[in-house]
């Protein structure tokens, strides 16, 4: 049973950047896809980014192209989120998550593995 531990985020001006990082315990195989959603207070947990272990195909929501890239370092075992040009909107608890699928599911009730998380807040 994969085991996720997330961390990296923290208190940042907008405009300003953050990475964060995903360290599954164990190893991942290749049909395994890794992704970032992010919840605010009274929110629906929402699909940031997302990638597949094997072949690094990447996915993202429309609010972050550009400026949001998700990558993974096989070697190391984890996977990142970098973050630039951060605006208040991205304000959120950001999770990292695992499902073993092909694809990149955008919905957070296909993935069945969760990391804590860790909070972002970019203040104006």
């Amino acid at each position: 049973q994969v085991q996720l531990v997330d961390s990296g985020g923290g208190l940042v001006q907008a405009g300003g950047s953050l990475r964060l990082s995903c360290a599954p315990s164990g190893r991942l195989f290749d049909s395994y896809t890794m992704a970032w959603f992010r919840q605010s207070p009274g929110k629906w947990r929402e699909f940031v980014a997302g990638i597949t272990w094997s072949a690094g195909v990447t996915a993202y929501t429309d609010s972050v192209k550009g400026r949001f890239t998700i990558s993974r370092d096989n070697g190391n075992n984890t996977v990142y989120l970098q973050m630039n040009s951060l605006k208040p909107e991205d304000t959120a608890l950001y999770i990292c998550a695992a499902v073993r699928t092909l694809g990149i599911p955008r919905l957070a009730r296909q993935y069945g593995t969760w990391a804590q998380g860790t909070q972002v807040t970019v203040s104006s």
